[in-house]
């Protein structure tokens, strides 16, 4: 047995337009795999179907040999105990039992004759590999892949065992210098599996135990692909390809380049980038083919928000056949210290970009990779709402290939940290060895992904002890500050390294040095003026709310829309030990933002207390990030806590458990454009417009000013015309644009409040077209509901099906409930006289059979209006 890194592919079937190589197989076994793919591949077999699973208590089976007869369940591979209980009706998802503390075997029968190569790409996490009854591998990591080498002379038996993790917990290897109240138990801190079902207080207790990456026979062709090393890089203005082809043979073709060619013809090979560029390939010994492709000029790959996620085909001719390797993209990123050299900011090829996201978490707990049709879903929700990173933490897990390819395609950028978060970590010679063979081949694998943009050590490990008041010199570990730079290092040299999230400065979770994690407005209950007070650097995490999904992911999902009903209180997030959960957060600024007693109206009216609680979070979010991306400000990113909810309720996501947005999702769309006016408070100097251009392109826009009395009458109006210069901020002041007096944040208070609303409006020259809309209320206290006059038409088209709303009034928050769709656009202010049209998006392919039926509302709004 050996450990390798792994190749690029996880899976064995060419599929170029993903930039992954994936089998599709419905094969049910070995055998049926043998009748379904050639005979012979140079790829990888995938051993998928025909598994059966079987958990005991800990160490009632000492080897097969033991095996009851009964109980055992079918099981899909990749994948975990908890799916195939699942699968089988047997999961509570919220009450699982403690996968981790029993035993669980996995069997499948192989068939085939000769030398095999077994690969076996994550086990979780104390587990033995068994080959007709003899025990071959024993593994402690659930992050690291093995290689298991064998003869197979007709059928043999494959067991997988999963041991429990209660007597490596018992066992302590060395003494802790603190512990999180984070996670438990605490010996976890010795155990490199993910911390996801371990964390009380916000995380389902369902723990990752089985073979939940896959599991592979490699091909069996004279020719078979061991590894595919696919790396990209840029030199200059040209783009760089290189390609190390590991086989699993030798090869008779095979002649190291400056050997003699006369007496053996090398094997011709040649690497291809797109349809123009080629290079030819040397062999470096009898295995191992080599070589870099140069393109001239290469199209470069950006972020979306920035410009095109442009990525080039890369494929190897072999000996007069070709195999298609996947895409690449090519781009630089380097970090931005600003002018203090205290800041953290990305440039993407030159051009500094604001990082706009959220913290991933899984497409579904279950499984830890959830399907391609979820990842696809998630990756689309992120892109249409103006997202450009996704942060995958230290408490959650390596994903799959296929999610760094999305993240490629969809032009998103991925800050990864190692799987390490809050504990003090052994140091010891063998936990330091096993954490170098998982982040080199994590490193390995994901080397051809242009998305990957930022390596960090893990998650609030240097906060927790700085918190505990540890100085520096007591919390260091040389893992974060020595090991794993020196391997991001080599590995990934064109991606940036961080120590910890956060980190910068005495205290590492300072504001205004470095990166952070910002909860000045969220779990800290801190007025939105804390924000520009703050001077954030960089927000790695921020926001956290208990965001409330729509009525329709209540009633189907969690089965209440009840605050006080046991279950929705099971799904609200809180921090262990703390005598407050993150609904009461909510609350707090729903008392000093809106006005209104949350416990009374909780009562009273329970739908207007759902529809505020949902509108203050979509104000919260839409206010700190204009202020985040207003010209002048110091800050290089932000990245909301979290993205998807891991279970139905009011959690951190602003997605929630089913894939449907929040309204969180709506606000952040509306805020994270490219093409951009957010409206400031600067008090006694009136409001600031900021106009913001991502864009390579100079835009002519019209900018129009309006004050709303009434949400009607016009006090104050003003139109000029713009240049937007490429990829700038400017500000505006209100004042300037209008050129005379109005007390647009009524700090003046000279006599009764003049108008309601202010309305930034920015429209392309030429078109027309609303490019942004900024609002300001300079009272945000909710006021007894009226007349706006709110309509709305259902209209059907080729395309499907869609609302055209309309207002008389300046309308707040108007949002659409709809039980079998959603609204492509939601939550936003609609001024009066303007009309939106919104497509309506059915939530699954058997719902689009049922025509739309729902209502429309706004906060201030007296009657829902219906429609359908």
């Amino acid at each position: 047995m050996r450990a390798l890194p792994i190749s690029p592919p996880e899976r064995v079937r060419e599929t170029a337009a993903q930039g992954a190589l994936v089998c599709e197989s419905a094969c049910e076994s070995v055998c049926a795999c043998e009748s379904a793919l050639p005979a012979a591949t140079v790829w990888p077999r995938p051993l998928e179907l025909g598994w059966q699973c079987l958990s005991t208590s800990p160490d009632a089976c000492a080897s097969p040999a033991d095996w009851p007869a009964d109980g055992w369940l079918a099981a899909q591979v990749p994948g975990t105990v908890a799916a195939a209980w699942r699968a089988a009706g047997r999961l509570d998802a919220d009450h699982p039992p403690a996968f981790a503390f029993d035993d669980h075997w996995y069997r499948l029968t192989l068939t085939g004759h000769g030398p095999q190569r077994l690969r076996l790409h994550g086990l979780a996490t104390l587990s033995e590999v068994w080959l007709d009854g003899v025990k071959r591998l024993d593994s402690d990591s659930m992050f690291v892949a093995h290689d298991l080498d064998f003869e197979l002379n007709g059928t043999a038996t494959l067991a997988l065992c999963f041991r429990s993790l209660a007597p490596l917990l018992a066992a302590r290897r060395s003494r802790a210098r603190w512990r999180p109240r984070l996670v438990s138990p605490p010996g976890l801190r010795n155990v490199r599996t993910t911390l996801l079902g371990h964390m009380p207080g916000w995380c389902p207790p369902l723990q990752a135990v089985g073979p939940w990456r896959p599991i592979e026979l490699l091909g069996d062709a004279p020719a078979a692909f061991d590894r595919v090393d696919l790396a990209s890089r840029v030199d200059g203005d040209d783009g760089v390809v290189s390609l190390t082809l590991r086989f699993l043979h030798p090869q008779s073709g095979a002649v190291p380049d400056g050997a003699d060619v006369t007496a053996t013809p090398a094997t011709p090979a040649t690497l291809h980038c797109g349809t123009l560029h080629s290079s030819a390939l040397v062999w470096s010994d009898a295995y191992t083919l080599t070589g870099e492709l140069r393109v001239p000029h290469a199209e470069r790959w950006w972020p979306h928000t920035h410009g095109a996620p442009t990525l080039h085909s890369v494929c190897l001719e072999l000996d007069g056949e070709r195999f298609e390797l996947g895409e690449v993209g090519f781009r630089s990123i380097e970090v931005d210290r600003g002018a203090d050299g205290e800041g953290f900011a990305l440039r993407v090829n030159g051009v500094r970009v604001f990082c706009r996201g959220a913290c991933w978490t899984s497409a579904d707990l279950v499984t830890l990779a959830g399907t391609a049709q979820q990842l696809e879903h998630a990756f689309a929700l992120a892109r249409d709402a103006g997202l450009n990173m996704l942060r995958v933490g230290g408490t959650m897990v390596y994903e799959a290939d296929r999610f760094y390819a999305l993240a490629d395609r969809y032009g998103i950028l991925i800050w990864q940290d190692f799987a390490f978060a809050n504990f003090d970590y052994p140091n010891d010679a063998a936990f330091i060895d096993s954490v170098r063979r998982e982040a080199h081949q994590f490193l390995a694998r994901t080397r051809r992904f242009a998305a990957l943009a930022v390596l960090c050590g893990g998650s609030e490990i240097d906060q927790q002890a700085a918190m505990l008041g540890l100085p520096p010199s007591m919390r260091a570990q040389p893992l974060f500050t020595e090991c794993l730079p020196a391997l991001a290092a080599e590995e990934r040299p064109d991606v940036h390294y961080v120590s910890h999230s956060p980190g910068g400065g005495a205290w590492p979770f300072s504001t205004r040095t470095g990166i952070t994690h910002y909860y000045g407005v969220g779990a800290y209950q801190r007025p939105l003026d804390d924000v520009r007070r703050a001077e954030v650097r960089f927000a790695a995490e921020c926001l956290a709310f208990a965001n409330v999904p729509d009525d329709a992911s209540l009633h189907r999902d969690l089965g209440t829309s009840h605050v006080h009903d046991p279950r929705w209180k099971a799904a609200v997030p809180r921090d262990p030990g703390a005598g407050w959960d993150f609904d009461d957060v909510r609350e707090h600024y729903l008392s000093t933002l809106y006005g209104v007693d949350p416990a009374r109206l909780r009562y009273e009216d329970p739908p207007r207390y759902l529809e505020l609680s949902r509108a203050v979070v979509a104000e919260l979010m839409t206010d700190v990030f204009a202020e985040w991306r207003r010209a002048g400000s110091p800050c290089g990113g932000g990245l909301v806590w979290q993205f998807q909810d891991l279970r139905p309720g009011a959690g951190w996501g602003i997605v929630d458990s089913s894939g449907r947005p929040k309204s969180a999702w709506h606000a952040l769309a509306q805020a994270w454009r490219p093409v951009q006016v957010v409206i400031t408070d600067e008090g006694l100097n009136g409001l600031d417009l900021h106009l913001i251009n991502e864009t390579a392109e100079s835009l002519p826009v019209q900018l129009e000013l309006v004050c709303l009395r009434d949400g009607a009458v016009k006090v104050a109006t003003a139109t000029i015309a713009l240049e937007l210069a490429p990829r700038s901020t400017r500000r505006l002041a209100a004042a300037d644009v209008l050129g005379q007096f109005f007390d647009f944040t009524y700090a003046y208070r000279f006599g009764p409040r003049a108008h309601d609303v202010t309305i930034a409006t920015l429209r392309d020259a030429g078109s027309g077209q609303i490019r942004s809309q900024a609002f300001h209320l300079p009272e945000r206290r909710v006021a007894e509901r009226g007349d706006t006059g709110l309509s709305a038409t259902l209209e059907a088209t080729c395309d499907g099906w869609q609302l055209v709303i309309e207002a008389q009034r300046f309308s707040r928050f108007v949002n659409v409930a709809d039980l079998h769709y959603r609204a492509a656009d939601n939550w936003f202010h609609l001024p009066p006289g303007e009309s939106r049209t919104i497509a309506l998006l059915p939530m699954s392919v058997d719902e689009k059979r049922t025509a739309p039926a729902g209502e429309v509302r706004a906060i201030n709004h007296s009657m829902p209006v219906f429609y359908g």
